[in-house]
């Protein structure tokens, strides 16, 4: 499997992938992402990285993830907001190669950690994060504020 970085051309495809993981995930609904808005924030603004994931001349998958910062380390770090691999090629080894790709990341460039989220639905992607080592952080709850509520607060 090949790891390579989004090209401009390339976001129909991200967001195929997205609108597949979507699906996969039973949130469909709430996929508002666009082109236009994958360009701007990924390709021109660079708030986030995107790579596509391809075997056999054929993509099969996707990684987006952005830095983030610890203030207890003092540290940058990445966090992984999705990693999506087609069905058809799941178990085969691709994403280790994403993790080991991700780490040797964090390593080269310093960073404190690596971090994602995991519907507690999906057994499979928890059991394949344990495997890798990855420790749940049950103490912790994850909170959102969307658009409608941060328009609310201001």
């Amino acid at each position: 499997m090949k790891i390579k970085e989004i090209t401009q051309n390339e976001i129909p495809t991200l967001l195929e992938l997205i609108k597949e993981l979507a699906k996969y995930e039973k949130l469909l609904d709430q996929v508002s992402a666009n082109e236009e808005s994958l360009t701007q924030w990924i390709i021109h603004e660079k708030k986030a990285n995107a790579l596509l994931l391809e075997y056999n001349h054929s993509i099969v998958g996707f990684v987006l993830y952005f830095n983030n910062f610890s203030t207890f380390l003092g540290k940058p770090g990445i966090y992984l907001e999705d990693l999506y691999i087609k069905e058809d090629y799941r178990n085969k080894g691709f994403g280790k190669q994403v993790f080991k790709y991700l780490a040797n990341e964090c390593i080269q460039q310093g960073y404190g950690r690596l971090e994602w989220s995991v519907l507690n639905r999906n057994e499979p992607s928890i059991q394949f994060y344990q495997k890798l080592g990855a420790i749940p952080m049950n103490e912790w709850t994850t909170y959102r504020l969307t658009e409608e509520e941060l328009i609310k607060l201001i």
